[in-house]
């Protein structure tokens, strides 16, 4: 069966402006074009488009959706596997979720009395799951399975007090890259105050520290495009700076 850009819109649920946009990216082109002018999508386009609704649910952006799905190996059917797993931890994150508001109901209500760590553990489970779905990967291969886990364990384990410490020391080290960016100088005391900060943020996590690990991550802040986008949202070069003034803390760049 085909379908024109309207027909096919209502059936997926999305605009006409957005197939539009979808065919000008080169992300989903139509079959062909009618003898009217009319971009016409068959079954092929109909499965890219549900892969690519897949993907965006998933909170992947257009162009990493393009590299994936014009990769010469994508695989459609190991990609709808992938997509099973990724919707069920999502599943699994809502329902620690929900069950924390119910306990939470609950305890308004006067029939249960919940710890300060229950109150957080559905948002701390959801932080560590959304770690492993897009660094996990890159991480355990990196620092191996038993210093992530500990990490994971690390978190889950943080009273509301270390979890509010660990959020504001995070603000910090924006706040003073940004400044220390403006300097130019990833030596001097500003970036060398945002190098020591990030430092502080870390040691919540790690179960060790070591400046050789620090430098490490700091140089996949550069290298992996996820990181790198992270930091460089605001500003452009704020990762590199980031890497070379941790580099100069911890030694790894005299």
């Amino acid at each position: 069966m085909e379908y024109t850009v309207q027909k096919l819109g209502r059936l997926a649920g999305v605009s006409t402006r957005t197939l539009r946009y979808y065919d000008e990216i080169g992300i989903l082109k139509p079959a062909r074009t009618s003898s009217s002018g009319y971009r016409i999508y068959g079954q092929a386009e109909v499965s890219m488009l549900q892969q690519i609704l897949f993907y965006r649910e998933l909170g992947i952006s257009l162009d990493n959706i393009k590299n994936i799905v014009s990769a010469p190996n994508f695989d459609g059917a190991g990609a709808l596997l992938e997509h099973r797993e990724q919707l069920l931890d999502k599943r699994k994150q809502l329902d620690l979720l929900i069950a924390n508001v119910e306990k939470t109901i609950a305890e308004s209500e006067g029939r249960i009395t919940m710890t300060d760590k229950e109150k957080f553990e559905g948002f701390k489970q959801k932080m560590i799951d959304d770690n492993e779905k897009k660094y996990g990967k890159e991480i355990r291969g990196k620092y191996g399975d038993q210093t992530v886990d500990e990490s994971n364990a690390k978190l889950k384990n943080m009273s509301k007090e270390e979890h509010e410490e660990v959020t504001r020391l995070a603000d910090e080290v924006i706040a003073a890259l940004s400044e220390a960016y403006a300097t130019g100088d990833p030596a001097g005391e500003l970036a060398q105050k945002a190098a020591d900060l990030h430092k502080q943020w870390l040691t919540f996590y790690w179960s060790q520290y070591t400046k050789e690990a620090h430098a490490g991550l700091a140089q996949m802040y550069v290298d992996d495009e996820r990181f790198r986008s992270y930091y460089d949202a605001k500003q452009p070069g704020t990762a590199q700076f980031l890497r070379d003034a941790i580099h100069i803390y911890t030694g790894a760049k005299k």
